[in-house]
């Protein structure tokens, strides 16, 4: 394989924070047009290693690449990256219609698209109606609608998503699903991030799982559930419970960098402008 062919591709991709290594020696491939599910236990790295791949983290060592691109230069694959984090990053005093005019402007959307993508996606996810509300005064499962709309309003090639479905209905997170067969269907790539390991069996091409820090298995979800000498009717939650069995979790991740956030549009300053405000919290989630 070469490197055109893959979305996203790293090499002894590394991250250290001051004793612990959060991510070691991390090797990926992944196709274009793909859904790569990427479980872990709590603490395994791999938000760490979602936020190296849409260039938030810095690694310690190694390289990585999204669609060719060295993610070093974040000039280069910003618009090519949609990244949805676990927790959006939406400003409480917008509406959620001036978070997405916001947004989009820093995409440099012209006008007249960016308003017919706008209201597409809010009638998409049931936001119609409360598009001009306080993003303060939504709900969690609103809030998450508002940041995967953010992540997909560009149309990028590549879609990074940290628990898309975290606080939605079975309605919306339905939803949710569908939109990510569309977006491979039309040749875009998903890296799926997700506690919810039916979602992964329903939707990835591969899934890769991850425990302290390191990739310790990989495959379809036929081949993982094919290679464990078990009954008939096995599981990818026996697959990653076996994986991860004998790996105890490792201390939560602390970040020593502080990665600015996307700004404030109220007083005219743009921090990221991929608008994708990158939380220091320790903890991987």
């Amino acid at each position: 394989m070469t490197r055109e062919r893959h979305a996203i591709e790293t090499r002894d991709l590394t991250k250290r924070f001051e004793t612990d290594v959060a991510v070691d020696g991390l090797d990926l491939a992944v196709e274009r047009g793909t859904v790569y599910g990427f479980l872990g236990p709590n603490g395994a790295g791999k938000t760490t290693t979602m936020r190296m791949l849409t260039s938030l983290t810095r690694p310690t060592d190694g390289e990585a690449w999204i669609d060719g691109k060295p993610v070093s230069d974040r000039d280069a694959i910003r618009a090519s990256i949609g990244y949805l984090p676990e927790e959006p990053p939406v400003f409480d005093e917008l509406t959620g219609r001036e978070q997405l005019e916001y947004f989009g402007r820093l995409r440099n959307i012209p006008a007249a698209e960016l308003n017919d993508r706008i209201v597409t996606w809010l009638d998409r996810f049931g936001l119609t109606g409360d598009a001009d509300k306080r993003i303060a005064d939504y709900s969690k499962g609103m809030r998450q609608k508002v940041g995967l709309i953010q992540a997909l309003l560009h149309d990028p090639d590549v879609v990074f998503l940290d628990e898309p479905t975290s606080g939605l209905d079975p309605r919306a997170a339905r939803t949710v699903l569908d939109v990510i067969a569309e977006l491979t269907d039309d040749g875009h790539t998903v890296f799926l991030s997700t506690h919810i390991l039916s979602v992964v069996e329903e939707l990835a091409d591969v899934v890769g799982v991850l425990s302290e820090g390191d990739l310790v298995t990989e495959g379809s979800p036929a081949e993982l559930t094919a290679r464990m000498e078990a009954e008939a009717g096995t599981t990818l939650e026996d697959v990653f419970l076996s994986v991860t069995a004998e790996r105890d979790p490792v201390a939560p991740e602390s970040e020593s960098e502080a990665i600015a956030g996307p700004g404030n549009p109220r007083d005219g300053s743009n921090g990221d402008a991929d608008g994708t405000a990158s939380s220091t919290r320790p903890d991987d989630r």
